[in-house]
């Protein structure tokens, strides 16, 4: 699970950026346990249990469509669209935006955009209080716990504890998608088949269902309607704007 501490790197971000041309570059994180916070608060955030439909019954058809396709994607084992889904595995570090490169048209580099790497960051926070209420509440287990087979990683045991509905990596890749299409408009289209991608791994990998992607899409599109009204993420998305265009000239 996203493990969230209070500890300076949004702080030491800032002195980085405000420091001379030749200070180090910016101190950023390094995974899970020193992320950044998010940009909401728990009392002001969406709450996915409230507006989420309940995952499929046991025994509907979708759920048999779920199974399915599950059982039907082992078959990728082995192939580009596999190691493809093991890759889309990244997503707390700073570098993990770089999935986006080929749709940008640039690399992703969060030295020369910092501002952009912390805002994608933070999101990750957001997300997790978003989405925490409706994956305890429904908890939907994982593919590979209900029918165990070859997923594209090795999980980790929490990872089998949690629960698989909504699919998180597929929110946060639309959520990234959503705000990388506005700020380089001139890329939306190669932007959000790279953001549907990135939740389709997660089928692929067979560590989520595809109504859990599906459902992690409609949490994604939430969170960034929410951060759109907030006067941080606001200032952030402007300079994170400047960054991007001056790295992509």
């Amino acid at each position: 699970m996203l493990k969230l501490i209070n500890a300076g790197v949004a702080g030491a971000l800032l002195v980085g950026l405000a420091a001379c041309a030749t200070t180090p570059a910016p101190v950023f994180w390094q995974g899970f346990r020193d992320h950044p916070h998010g940009y909401l608060r728990k009392e002001g955030a969406p709450d996915a249990s409230a507006f989420l439909p309940p995952p499929p019954e046991a025994g509907s058809l979708r759920q048999q469509a779920d199974v399915e396709t599950y059982r039907t994607t082992r078959k990728l084992e082995g192939g580009d669209r596999w190691r493809q889904a093991a890759a889309d595995n990244e997503i707390e570090t700073p570098s993990a935006p770089r999935v986006f490169d080929d749709a940008l048209g640039v690399r992703f580099d969060p030295v020369k955009t910092p501002t952009l790497a912390l805002l994608l960051g933070r999101m990750l926070g957001d997300l997790e209080t978003i989405q925490t209420p409706a994956k305890k509440g429904y908890f939907r287990p994982r593919p590979f716990v209900a029918e165990p087979a070859t997923t594209c990683i090795t999980p980790e045991p929490w990872l089998g504890r949690s629960g698989s509905y909504p699919s998180g990596h597929a929110a946060m890749g639309w959520a990234w998608a959503l705000v990388l299409a506005e700020l380089a408009p001139d890329r939306a289209d190669a932007i959000l088949v790279r953001g549907i991608a990135y939740g389709e791994s997660r089928v692929v990998c067979g560590v989520h269902y595809a109504s859990d992607v599906e459902a992690g899409r409609l949490v994604g599109a939430a969170m960034v309607a929410r951060l759109k009204a907030d006067p941080a993420f606001q200032t952030d998305f402007k300079r994170a704007r400047e960054e991007l265009r001056r790295l992509r000239d």
